[in-house]
């Protein structure tokens, strides 16, 4: 008689713990579900596979809004980041963006230390093989994982966060490795399930640099690149960052780097046909550069340290996937590494990813009742918005188990709105990253104002605490109490919120006239002046905004059938069929879809019989 399996009981199971992972799971927990995070190696929770850095252009905002709702990432940052700058501060408040490079080995054993300390989550080192599936009255519902070995994990809601382990393949030149990351190995069994279960599965491709021992540098080449003189923290629980950062340093290839990688492009997987999958437009490797950008002569690279007690050096800006002896070559001919030892070498993966189209906006899967996937696995890049994506899937499975509706940011509320609707209404057809270009309000999407936006809201679902909240009301009522002062107060013939409105007016004389606004913080300060200054443009926005709240207010049933709305063309009726919009807003997003097509699903949802009137016209 065979041995019975183990089997274990909890609320939810996140499997996967990485940036979607860890988030998922605290969230989870923070909403009181009995949570086991399970991962193939304990000693790699929250690990930075790529960069050692959090943050950049968008995706320091979408850090800001994971903080808002009580996520780890930000704080876990301010904690171990080595170096802050706050990015596009030449330009407007809706483009300035905080980035930070972080001590490496530091932040993952941060976001390990926090992620222990949650009650009721417990985490566990185990390799899942198979998902576990019963149907109900017709549709199929996730009930648990089966781990390799046999055993069983039972529970009502499951979150997929497997990153880039999905029948993982790993590509330095022409030697290939089954593998997720460097020293680790891939999962096979997930996505086997995932097959078997009707899922669709694609193929993509990332990439990583080499790293470089410090001691063989020669920085006097190069140009430093000092960090913020007063850094920005990420958390609204911070109010600075007072550890001493550490320079980071530019130097650029050149015409003979470019020379060497042209003469080796049959040795690079892409070019040679061993890698046929997309790779992310937006951070090309050093090859496509050269090939894509032909004309210029010299690329920038940033040398990052990797931590305080490390002289490991990342290289961004080369990616690459080329033999080694080609990395050695080209390291030896960039000014201030023509000694430099390679301590890791750069290297492509290939990796198996779940279209996020499969998916209704609160990252449950259509077909699978319980089943929720987050980060890469939807054919994101980046630790941010696998972050954001993982709170929300946590948050959403916890919201579950208490019969309650998900949580769903629209796009005027969150950037993490605007990068799960472009998911799961446009799908992908390359590594999705976040831009300020994406949001069509990034005015009112600012990193300076994430908790205003969305505390509030992660206060009433219950992630965020009281002491956090507390926090909101009383910057809240300092901003309010200073424009309300201001609009009270005159300069001159008129009142001193329009003065301020001035471009030429500045903080520091608006102090002068009026001493009790130098005791403002810096935070309430910036709040109250662009929201003074920019007022207008924002009440335009909030415009649109309503317009758009007017079409989302029209929610479409999950059983709705586009195919008996006659006159409805086949394209829209196969699109919307695939893509099931929650709403005509969402439904509006659709690519092919016109204003006569949703006219028609309007006319239908309101009252079949005008609906076939309009069709025979």
């Amino acid at each position: 008689m065979p041995p019975i399996a183990s089997r274990y009981q909890f609320d939810t199971i996140v499997v996967g713990a990485g940036h979607a992972g860890t988030e998922a799971a605290a969230a989870a927990a923070r909403l009181g579900a009995k949570v086991a995070l399970l991962t193939g190696n304990l000693d790699t929770v929250g690990q930075m596979s790529c960069n050692p850095a959090i943050g950049g252009v968008a995706k320091g905002q979408i850090v800001r809004e994971i903080d808002a709702l009580g996520g780890l990432m930000g704080q876990a940052i301010d904690s171990t980041g080595i170096q802050f700058r706050m990015l596009n501060m030449r330009k407007g408040p809706a483009m300035h963006s905080p980035r930070a490079q972080a001590d490496k080995r530091r932040y993952q054993e941060w976001i390990k230390e926090r992620v222990e300390a949650y009650p009721n989550l417990s985490l566990i080192q185990e390799l899942v093989d198979d998902l576990l599936i019963e149907e109900v009255e017709g549709q199929n519902r996730i009930v648990g994982i089966r781990v390799r070995g046999g055993a069983e994990y039972a529970a009502r809601t499951v979150v997929l966060t497997t990153g880039t382990f999905l029948k993982a393949v790993m590509h330095t030149g022409e030697a290939k490795t089954e593998g997720g990351r460097a020293g680790e190995g891939t999962s096979f069994g997930i996505s086997g399930a995932l097959h078997r279960l009707g899922f669709k599965l694609e193929r993509f491709k990332t990439g990583t640099p080499p790293r470089l021992n410090a001691k063989t540098i020669d920085f006097s080449k190069m140009e430093e690149q000092p960090g913020d003189e007063r850094p920005q923290p990420f958390s609204y629980l911070n109010d600075s960052i007072e550890q001493e950062q550490i320079p980071c340093y530019i130097t650029y290839t050149n015409p003979s780097v470019h020379e060497l990688i042209n003469q080796n492009l049959h040795r690079a997987p892409m070019y040679s046909g061993q890698i046929n999958s997309t790779g992310p437009r937006y951070c090309p490797s050093i090859e496509d550069k050269v090939v894509r950008f032909a004309d210029k002569d010299r690329h920038q690279l940033f040398l990052e340290p990797e931590g305080r007690r490390t002289t490991e050096v990342y290289v961004n800006g080369i990616s690459t996937s080329l033999p080694r002896d080609v990395q050695d070559s080209m390291m030896k001919q960039i000014p201030g590494l023509e000694n430099a030892e390679i301590m890791r070498y750069g290297y492509a993966v290939e990796y198996d990813f779940c279209p996020p189209n499969q998916l209704f906006p609160s990252l449950e899967s259509k077909t699978i009742d319980g089943l929720y996937l987050a980060g890469q696995i939807n054919g994101t890049t980046g630790y941010e918005e696998a972050g954001c994506q993982g709170l929300l899937a946590g948050a959403n499975a916890g919201l579950k188990l208490q019969g309650k509706e998900p949580y769903v940011p629209s796009r005027d509320s969150a950037y993490m709105g605007v990068l799960v609707d472009d998911l799961v209404t446009r799908g992908v057809d390359e590594p999705y990253r976040m831009f300020t270009s994406r949001a069509e309000y990034r005015l009112l999407l600012r990193q300076d104002n994430a908790d205003r936006r969305l505390t509030q809201t992660g206060y009433e679902f219950g992630l965020v605490a009281e002491d956090r909240m507390q926090r909101l009301r009383r910057k809240q009522e300092a901003i309010d109490s200073t424009r309300e002062f201001l609009r009270s107060s005159r300069v001159n013939e008129t009142s001193a919120e329009k003065y301020l409105r001035r471009n030429d007016v500045k903080w520091k004389e608006m102090c002068e006239r009026f001493p009790n606004l130098s005791e403002l913080t810096d935070e309430v300060r910036d709040q109250v002046v662009w929201d003074v200054r920019y007022e207008g443009y924002i009440q335009r926005q909030e415009v649109q905004v309503d317009r758009q709240r007017r079409m989302s207010s029209k929610r479409i049933p999950a059983s709705f059938d586009y195919l008996k709305i006659s006159g409805l063309r086949i394209e829209a009726q196969q699109k919307l069929s695939k893509i099931k919009p929650v709403n005509l807003d969402q439904a509006s997003r659709i690519s092919g879809i016109t204003p006569a097509d949703l006219a028609l699903v309007l006319a239908h949802l309101e009252a079949p019989s005008t609906a076939r009137k309009l069709a025979k016209q």
